[in-house]
């Protein structure tokens, strides 16, 4: 039987077809320096990542979204562009971009790029031109050089703190060697921001997204997308600021550049899409970068950062919908990406919330009890309206590694933080692919180790070993994508709350015969009458769900008339 869709029409099989697939797409995040590595020098590549596009597309996902691939120092994991019209040679070239791009679109795989639009690496050439050119030069102009306060210039302009802790200011040195001005970054020195307030800076970004879309790429993420903009006047950040009045983050003018964005992206006759990285507490400014004529979607870090707490993870859901419904915009659910601790450790936390200010060495976790939970979770996302993403290794289930040795760390949020915070690499480290081998077949046999350490441990959550049995996460995973993309249930925009808000059981409907359940409490939870199609763990006597247990089911009788809390769509 053939059922239609506002998220796409079902064909006849019950598969959807592609008409605007981001709005149920299943999209995997891949961090190439860690996903495959196919030349063996111990970093992942273009060479690797295509090696292992038929791994994805037995996973059963959408499109993969690459974070940056372009020419970087690598001082922040490759968020440091240098060139975005040149692969790094650690990746690969050019020519293997496209090659992938191509080949996974053969295999009904879409390839979204990223695009960090806050800053450039100190290597940009633009950066360089600019400490060349000296004070009051038109090269200076593209960036946030300002001088200092006090007698000589020795005060940073502002006392602004950067997101990866820390000033956000440094002091530049002339050519004679005296002190110069200062220059702006959010985050670490070695990415100073960009003027958006020049036109150099707003037509560079435009011809970056046309040369990448003419390349096939279905669509860009874009990194920080609400911190482009600063008050000219540098004022310091009130206590309390209103809605648009901070300066530095999300200002008004912001949405004239994702206006022009959107033209672009709208002007291919396979329109692409666009893809905000939007950290806002303000439900109603978050949603206006979600408008028909801006972004398509955005990440939902509200719902990643909940505790695994019924009322917590309802009220998330709930306030989710409720916002993108009035702009018409597509919600997405993400559990983690590369730079929050994996669901597995998380959710074996007494503290199950993620918070970048909280991360500390040391923080216990019960990993059973986290893989439960995240086993769960997965069902969960995948069961709600709109599009899901998944972060590479989180299908296998992989646990943070938090005991990487101190002089093998690299990521800047460490440091910056004087040693306090672990930082993020404990997520990125190389994926397991086989039991045996030097690397785990992250790499060839014998070649050079790669570039973060695997643990002893991660034989047991390899590809080929999870292949081999039936209960492991991987099947899970498969089994999921395979029932999201079939059910034609899930093809409904609905959603209707089964049970009451102070439940410990977290359940709704989807159209008029599916249900999930989902147990956060601590007693089995019975199970409404129905064919169970999947269950992220084993069941209490075939008909209740365990202590942090999901369970998807097709009713044995239509549900009967309620008001659902619904969520149209129309873009």
């Amino acid at each position: 039987m053939t059922t239609t869709s506002t998220l796409g029409r079902a064909t006849d099989d019950g598969a959807r077809e592609p008409a605007a697939w981001w709005r149920h797409a299943v999209i995997y995040q891949i961090y190439p320096r860690s996903f495959a590595d196919g030349n063996g020098d111990g970093t992942g590549d273009l060479a690797g990542a295509r090696a292992r596009l038929p791994y994805l597309e037995r996973l059963g996902v959408d499109a993969v979204w690459f974070t940056p691939w372009y020419l970087s120092p690598l001082a922040d994991g490759g968020y440091d562009v240098a060139d975005y019209r040149a692969i790094d040679p650690r990746f690969g070239t050019l020519e293997e971009a496209e090659a992938f791009i191509r080949e996974a679109l053969a295999r009904g795989i879409r390839t979204i790029v990223d695009v960090v639009p806050n800053h450039v690496s100190e290597q940009h050439p633009w950066f360089r031109a600019a400490l060349a050119a000296g004070p009051g030069s038109p090269e200076r102009d593209r960036f946030w050089f300002h001088p200092g306060k006090g007698e000589h210039g020795e005060e940073m302009p502002t006392q602004w703190v950067s997101d990866f802790q820390g000033s956000t200011w440094t002091r530049t040195t002339d050519p004679d060697g005296t002190p110069g001005e200062w220059y702006l970054h959010l985050f670490s020195p070695a990415q100073p921001d960009l003027n958006w307030d020049h036109p150099d800076v707003r037509r560079e970004h435009e011809e970056i997204l046309r040369f990448w879309f003419d390349r096939g790429a279905a669509g860009i993420r874009i990194d920080s997308a609400a911190l482009l903009f600063k008050d000219p006047a540098l004022p310091e950040v009130p206590q309390r600021p209103g809605p648009g009045d901070h300066p530095h983050v999300d200002r008004d003018e912001l949405h004239d550049v994702y206006r022009a964005w959107r033209a672009i992206a709208d002007s291919y006759d396979d329109p692409r899409v666009l893809v905000g990285e939007v950290w806002l507490p303000d439900v109603e400014r978050f949603t206006r970068f979600l408008r028909p004529d801006e972004m398509h979607t955005a990440f939902n870090f509200d719902f990643m950062a909940r505790p695994w707490e019924p009322a917590a993870l309802r009220e998330s859901i709930t306030m989710t919908l409720a916002a993108h419904r009035p702009v018409g915009a597509t919600p997405t659910w993400v559990l983690s990406n590369h730079d929050v601790t994996r669901p597995v450790t998380r959710y074996g936390r007494a503290d199950s919330s993620f918070a970048f200010t909280r991360k500390r060495f040391g923080t216990p976790t019960d990993l059973a009890l986290g893989t439960r939970r995240a086993r769960a979770a997965a069902l969960l996302v995948a069961a709600l309206p709109g599009a899901m993403y998944v972060y590479q290794g989180d299908e296998l289930g992989l646990p943070e590694v938090e005991d990487l040795p101190p002089e093998l760390i690299e990521d800047p949020m460490h440091f910056r933080s004087g040693g306090v915070d672990p930082g993020r690499d404990g997520c990125r480290v190389p994926l397991p692919w086989t039991r045996t081998g030097s690397s785990h077949g992250f790499g060839p046999d014998g070649g050079t180790d790669p570039w973060l350490p695997q643990p002893a441990a991660w034989t047991d959550y390899a590809v080929d070993a999870q292949e081999a049995d039936a209960g492991s996460m991987l099947h899970l995973y498969r089994e999921v994508l395979r029932l999201r993309r079939h059910l034609p249930e899930l093809a409904d925009a609905g959603l209707t709350w089964i049970g009451t808000e102070g439940d410990d059981v977290v359940a709704f409907h989807r159209g008029e015969r599916f249900a999930c359940v989902v147990n956060l409490g601590t007693q089995p939870a019975p199970l409404p009458d129905g064919e169970v199609l999947l269950a992220s763990g084993p069941l209490t006597d075939g008909r209740a769900a365990p202590s942090d247990t999901a369970v998807w089911l097709r009713l044995e009788r239509p549900r009967p008339p309620a008001r659902p809390s619904s969520h149209e769509e129309r873009r």
